[in-house]
């Protein structure tokens, strides 16, 4: 009798939880983050205030559960990624591809991981741990498919001196290369963003692989 009744109400707390985060998530959008006050969360979520901070004792508490919400998205597209090939190579190149399509898809979670790294510093330890486990995640299958193409030839082993420095920097890479165009509006300049984007994964896959640079 208990653990049905132990079940049920996990459940109804996993949905309540899960209410907050999609109201803040409108709302945020709606109004941006500064304008939101708690009160527009609970009311969007049909919850009162006094059980809105059962939840999250403030706002930037929900911000990080939306964070959390953003870097599992990502490594769920790049789990995907890589079962879409069986090289270590391209599994990179899918990486990249499933990193610029979370920009282009879910561009509010793309900002909200970009402010994760100086958001764990302020969270309470629970929800730290949580972030920088998802961030790990990242890292884990980003190496993963360096150490499967260092195996199966496709890598570079006369260019990889670490596996978790060359992840560090492709990610990095390519991010930057991301936050450039999404500051300077490329697409009405000389190179569109989709274009630049794609030369730059080019760029990185070319610099670890084994075949020839021409």
């Amino acid at each position: 009798m208990n653990e049905p009744l132990k079940s049920r109400r996990e459940r109804e707390k996993q949905a309540r939880y899960d209410a907050i985060l999609d109201a803040a998530e409108l709302v945020f959008s709606e109004k941006g983050y500064d304008r939101t006050s708690m009160d527009d969360i609970a009311r969007t979520a049909s919850l009162s205030r006094a059980l809105l901070y059962v939840y999250f004792k403030d706002k930037a508490a929900i911000q990080r559960g939306i964070m959390l919400r953003a870097g599992q998205d990502l490594v769920t597209r790049f789990e995907r990624a890589m079962q879409a090939t069986d090289t270590g190579l391209g599994k990179i190149r899918a990486m990249g591809e499933a990193y610029y399509r979370f920009f282009v898809e879910a561009p509010d979670y793309f900002t909200a991981l970009t402010k994760a790294s100086t958001a764990i510093a302020d969270a309470e330890e629970d929800q730290a741990r949580e972030m920088l486990c998802s961030k790990n995640e990242l890292m884990v299958l980003m190496e993963a498919a360096i150490h499967l193409g260092l195996e199966d030839g496709t890598i570079s082993r006369d260019r990889i001196q670490s596996p978790a420095q060359t992840a560090l920097y492709l990610r990095g890479a390519l991010h930057g290369v991301i936050m450039l165009c999404q500051a300077e509006s490329t697409q009405a300049q000389e190179f569109p963003s989709e274009a630049l984007i794609r030369h730059t994964m080019d760029m990185l896959t070319r610099s670890i692989s084994s075949q020839p640079v021409h």
